[in-house]
Order: C-alpha cells, then structure tokens, then sequence
C-alpha cells in the first residue's frame, strides 16, 4: 500500500499541475471547437451542458492528443502548437460550414488540390492573399516562439511520460467504447451533418481518419452472397456473368442521357423566401407532363460525385466511410460494374460530358474504371459563358451532348454533369436587373443570396427548355433523366423546406417518344434501375437486384453486402474474378489535329483542327508557353531548336498544369 502511495506521490510531483493545466486546455478547446461548427457559443454551450457524456469523450480526445506535449523538453512550445492545430480543426470547419452544408473531413484533404484551383470562385483575391499572409505570419511567429520559449531543465522521464500518455490513450479509448455501448456516440453516420452536430466535432473527425471502405459482413460467404437472387436470376453456380446471362435482345433500345443538375431544386419550395415569378418555370410544366418525384440523394450543400458514384453503380454511399468520397479512394485503381459497362453490353457506346475540369475528382482517371468510351469535360469545350462566380454556364451542354450523339453510329448512353449552380453564393447584389427578384426574405444577406441563386436556376432552366426541344426533333428515340444532384449550400433547415428534407431533389424522366408516365418518390442509387425496367432492360448485375428486391426485408442488407463483396471482397457473385477492364477513354468527341507546323519569321505556328483555350504547343511531355488564337490555329510563345519543331504536338493542359492528352 505504502508504495502505491509512494508511486502515487512521485506522479503527482512529476505532472499534476501540467496535467490540470492540460484537461482545462482541452475543455476551452473542446468549446472553441463546438462553437466555430454551430456558430453560436449558446448552441455549443447547450449542447455540451446537455451531453456530458458525449463532450467527456471529446474532451478525453482533445487531452490525448494534447498530452504528447510531455515529449519535448519545450513543453509549453509542444502545447501551443498541438492547441493551434485543434483550433485550426475547429476554424477550418467553421468556414467550411458557411459555404457547404457538411462539416470537414480528413478526406477533404485528398480534396486539397482540387480545392485550390476552384478557390477564386468562394473568396477573393484580396481574401486569399490575407488568408496566406496570416499563415506565413503564424509560421514566423511559431519559429521564433520555439526560439523564445522556455526549455526544461531536465531532460523528461521518458518512462513516466509514456505510462501518462499511455493512461490518456487508454482513458481515451475506454470512454468512447463505453459511450457507444451505451448509444451515446453513434457508431454509424447516415448523415454527416447531424453526426457532427450529435457527437461532437473532435469524435466524428477522428472517425473519418480511421474508417473508410465498406465493413465487411459478420456472416459474409459464399452462400450468403449468392444466396441474395433466386435460381433463375443469375447463370451457372448463381454467379453473374456479364452478358451471358443479360437479356439482350432489347425491343427498344433508345439513347440514354442522364443530366445532373448542380445545386438544381425548386427555390419556391423555401418558405422564408418569395420570388416576382416562378425560377424554373419549363422544369416544373415538364414534372406535370412526365414521369417525375422526389429524389433522395446522400449530400447537401456538396458532394457531387457521390451523386453521380450512387445513380451509375446502383450502390449506397451510406455504406463507405464516414465523408468518404468512392471516386477518390477504391475507384480510382478498381473497376466497378456500373451503367455504362451495362449498357456497353447491349451495344451501347458510352460517354460523360461535363463542363468543368477533367480533372476533378479524378473523373478523368474513374472514368476509364466506369466503362465510359469518352469524356468531354471543360478543357475540350470552346465558347464557354461563364456566371459572375466564374462557373461555365450549362448553356454549352447541348452542343456537347448532340456531338456526342452524332460521334457514333448506334445508340448512346451519355452521362452529364452540370457546374453552373455551383456556390458560393454572394451577399451582396451581383446582378443588376434581374429576371428573378426576391421580394421576401428573412435578412439582406439571404435576399442578395437567394436571388444570385435563383437566377442561375432561371438560365439552367431555360437550358433545359433548349436541350428538350433540341431533342424532341431528333431523328433517334431519346430518353433524358434529368435532376439535380443536392440541395444548395444556403444555410438551410428542414424547418424551411416545404417537403421537410435536405436531402430531396426532383428528378423528370422525359422522351420523345411517349413513354408512359409514372410518378414516384426514389432513392438515387434506384434512378438507374428504374428508368431501365421501365425500358423493358434488366441488364446488370445491380439493375437485377433493384428491380427485384427492393421490396425484400434484407434489401438495403443485401445491397451492403453485393458491394463489399464487388469491390472489397472475394467477388463471389462473379465466380471469384472481376469480368471488367478499364476502357481506353478517350477524352473529347472531336479529334486534336495537327496539320501544318508554320514558322513566320522566329513564330512558329501549329494549324489544325479543334483546338480550345486549354490546348497547349508541347514537346517530349512538356506544355510550352502557348497562345490560343482560334479552333484552328495555335502560337508558339517561346523558341525551340528549329530541329524539334517538327515533333511539336497538341496538349490539353487544364488548370492545374496536368496533360489530359496529346495529340498522335
């Protein structure tokens, strides 16, 4: 007994004051933290006086980390350094909120270079150059606070250290186990959002670090994978082989189109805001005219390519990791079964078009992994309108899709994905002379903000009025499914909204050759599915099991279970191997030309065919200073070896310097 009283006596001389100092750190922490994501201190007062438990784990969290300061000998140095870091957790998460609708993630920084280079559309320049001043600042003033501070006088007692730290961690890990027992911390964010807002920043961070890919199933086999279809749904061994065991001999086989909308909802659906007229008035006459409904989609105020990830492969995001983006992480060295890989079964050609960056979430990388032919994305584009907050305006979208079209004999299945709805939207009056006025809201801020807003909805709308009647007189049977991929990143509550949700958009199937219509209210990774049962096409693995289990108790079980076992598992729904290749995408319809490398007095000049402001001159790989003067002639702007002229070539450069391609 007289030892442990002994041991006990030298611990506290060795840490205690250090230790309190600590724990009351990690509270004020705690609180800063809370009060950047509700914006509020009252909010984050209340919510951590009224979950005790739940601010107990994050505080334990914060000390934690916090207590590695008791390795370096400047141990108030270590301590400032490590509190700047959860502070810049908290601010960082804070500014976040303001422009999108969902907290920050660890994956948000595989996100940083895409990020960076859409920047100037969120904050000025005069903001950005602010923003690195003060982070240059706050690195001078740490180096020269690391020379200044004060040093221990002994070197630290490593053992006693590690036995501290060790009690934190341990600690720390024991309350978090014993808070989700008791259903105090979720183990599962169906909604990011409200996870963040329900257990606290610091918890639900951490998470994002530590899980990601899909949980493999407790009673994951064979037979419970293949179990999921009846004897008659799949080939030999109930194993699907593409193809073979598809239906192919389709009746009617119309080009498909999808065409999301970005931040694209029905802005009279907001209570506290009224407009002089209807924003999206040829959207809503077509909801009334075609198939239409509600579309549940997995993001609010961002999240765009998860969007896109749930509608091509018929699978949940809800299932990844918390913030977990598929295009960036499992996508992006597998293949996944998805609609155009299906629909290239039936003789389709497939291809993605999208007014922004190839480049962004690596859609130029994903696509050859999702079965696509082609990809036109901004940098193949050329008269390109852009917003007052520099996103390219949709009205370029249907000379790409009918290109697209028209760049293949059979029948396309084109996949789209529009920018110019993107935040963030301005304060302050942008646009003078509005089509749409708000005539109601609830500040100044929120008027200048939701008219900026529904007077893009306004231009999109009318986009959509052209593509339609564009393809109601073409020659082919047309299909086109259009919806927007998530509310925009408006600050809003469900208390605000008419249908009560964050996370329903409105999606119309419409056709130019008289579908029957049918109303009803889906699910995004169902909108695929769907649209192909009403088409007479069951191919597809996921297609099969939409169409015939989502009626089933098991159905969103089965459905996490086909895709672990797709893309992290032993794939026995496909007999042990995965049936699909990455496609040779080709990126743009039209065809990059070089016909003739001129030289005029110490210019050279490169003629040719469909050139745009992103191609660039390039020699052996590298983009050379290049001045763009039209679809059919570029510049040279610095000397070469008149001996290497004559291998020059043509690259497609975007905006953060990488080569999308180059020409033969």
């Amino acid at each position: 007994m007289s030892s442990i009283k002994n041991l006990w006596g030298k611990f506290k001389k060795f840490s205690g004051r250090y230790i309190v100092m600590l724990i009351v750190v990690s509270i004020v922490l705690d609180i800063i933290i809370e009060t950047f994501a509700r914006h509020s201190l009252i909010k984050s007062s209340i919510f951590i006086l009224g979950h005790p438990l739940v601010a107990l784990c994050n505080i334990s969290l914060i000390f934690a980390v916090m207590s590695l300061a008791m390795l370096f000998k400047k141990r108030c140095f270590a301590t400032a350094m490590l509190s700047i870091l959860w502070l810049a957790l908290g601010v960082a998460n804070g500014v976040i909120l303001i422009n999108r609708m969902t907290p920050l993630t660890t994956k948000d920084f595989d996100n940083l270079k895409d990020g960076w280079s859409i920047i100037g559309n969120y904050f000025s320049t005069k903001t950005v150059i602010i923003v690195i001043v003060s982070v240059v600042a706050v690195v001078l003033m740490g180096i020269l606070a690391y020379r200044k501070s004060p040093r221990m006088s002994q070197k630290p007692d490593y053992r006693k250290v590690t036995a501290t730290i060790a009690i934190a961690i341990i600690s720390c890990v024991t309350l978090i186990t014993g808070g989700m027992k008791l259903g105090a911390l979720d183990t599962f964010f169906y909604n990011l959002a409200y996870a963040y807002a329900d257990n606290g920043v610091p918890y639900c961070f951490v998470i994002t670090a530590v899980k990601s890919g899909v949980d493999k199933p407790s009673d994951y086999s064979k037979e419970r994978i293949t179990g999921i279809f009846r004897n008659n749904e799949l080939g030999k061994n109930k194993t699907y082989e593409p193809g073979t065991d598809d239906n192919t001999d389709v009746a009617k086989k119309p080009n498909v189109i999808f065409l999301q909308l970005e931040s694209f909802i029905d802005p009279t659906l907001v209570k506290s805001v009224k407009f002089n007229k209807d924003p999206m008035p040829n959207y809503r006459k077509l909801m009334k005219e075609y198939s239409s409904g509600y579309l549940t989609v997995p993001a609010c105020g961002a999240g765009t390519a998860n969007v896109e990830f749930e509608v091509m492969t018929g699978m949940s995001v809800k299932n990844f990791g918390p913030g977990e983006y598929p295009y960036k992480t499992i996508l992006k060295k597998n293949t996944v079964e998805c609609a155009p890989y299906d629909m290239k079964q039936l003789g389709y050609s497939t291809h993605a078009v999208h007014n922004h960056r190839g480049a962004f979430y690596y859609r130029n990388k994903v696509f050859a992994n999702m079965g696509f032919d082609t990809f036109t994305c901004l940098e193949y584009m050329n008269n390109v309108v852009k917003t007052p907050k520099n996103w390219a305006k949709d009205q370029i979208l249907t000379e790409q899709i009918t290109d697209a079209m028209k760049s293949t004999k059979g029948e396309d299945y084109i996949y789209t994905i529009s920018v110019q709805g993107h935040g963030r939207y301005p304060t302050e009056q942008l646009i003078e002379n509005p089509e749409i006025e708000v005539t109601k809201a609830n500040t100044e801020e929120q008027k200048w903000a939701y008219e900026y807003y529904a007077n893009q909805v306004y231009e999109m709308d009318k986009f959509v009025k052209e593509l339609t009647d564009t393809l109601s007189e073409y020659d082919e049977d047309v299909v086109l499914v259009m919806y927007g991929d998530h509310l925009p990143a408006l600050d809003m509550t469900e208390e605000e909204m008419k249908n009560g949700s964050l996370y329903q958009t409105q999606y119309i199937v419409w056709d130019n050759f008289g579908m029957t219509s049918e109303n009803k209210d889906l699910m995004a990774y169902q909108l695929n599915a769907d649209v192909m049962k009403r088409l007479g096409i069951s191919v597809g693995l996921m297609n099969k099991f939409h169409q015939d289990n989502s009626y089933s108790d098991k159905y969103l079980d089965d459905m996490k279970a086909l895709t672990y076992d797709m893309l992290y598992g032993e794939r026995y729904i496909y007999g042990g191997k995965n049936p699909f290749k990455p496609t040779d995408l080709k990126m743009g319809v039209k065809n990059i030309k070089i016909k003739e490398v001129v030289q005029v007095g110490e210019k050279y000049y490169i003629k040719g065919e469909n050139f745009t402001e992103y191609s660039k001159i390039s020699l052996d790989g590298e983009a050379l200073k290049t001045v763009y003067l039209s679809p059919t002639l570029l510049q040279l702007n610095e000397e070469v070896d008149p001996e290497d002229a004559s291998r020059m070539k043509v690259s497609q450069v975007e905006k953060n310097k990488e080569i999308l391609s180059t020409t033969e």
